[in-house]
């Protein structure tokens, strides 16, 4: 007869997410660092129904704006966090691209999609919030990203 454990196993510590999380701050930045506008978060937190604890949605003006915003987001992400989304789609079409880091999803829209979705009227439960400018962090640091940015522009 074997005995079966009943004590599980320690358990991961989760921490909540908040709108100075280290991971929105990057997120919001990037945004900013190539022009994204109409920047706003979302706090879903308190939504039963939503997939995430927090939306941030902007906006470009042009489908290569949209993928240059995508793909500064998760180069940025990836060097002040260490993050990878667990999905992305939509960058091939580039009307909005989606960039879903579990428990923050990025919405990054055309202009006109993004009236014609009205992702914002959808999940207008959750707290908006414009996010007007860059945010500061604690001591600045050129990332690993913009390092590489600035000596490919150089050359």
């Amino acid at each position: 007869m074997t005995s079966i454990s009943t004590s599980a196993a320690p358990r991961k510590r989760v921490t909540r997410l908040t709108r100075s999380s280290k991971i929105m701050k990057v997120i919001i930045n990037a945004i900013h660092d190539k022009k994204g506008e109409h920047v706003v978060s979302l706090d879903l937190r308190k939504v039963t129904e939503a997939v995430s604890d927090f939306f941030i949605v902007c906006e470009a003006s042009s489908t290569v704006q949209v993928r240059a915003i995508a793909d500064w987001v998760e180069a940025e992400v990836k060097a002040e966090c260490d993050e990878r989304p667990y999905k992305h789609e939509g960058h091939n079409a580039g009307q909005w691209v989606l960039i879903d880091y579990v428990n923050v999803v990025v919405h990054v829209f055309l202009a006109e999609t993004r009236k014609f979705y009205k992702l914002e009227e959808m999940w207008s439960d959750g707290v908006a919030e414009e996010e007007a400018d860059i945010i500061p962090e604690a001591p600045a640091k050129a990332t690993k990203a913009a390092k590489t940015t600035r000596e490919t522009t150089k050359k």
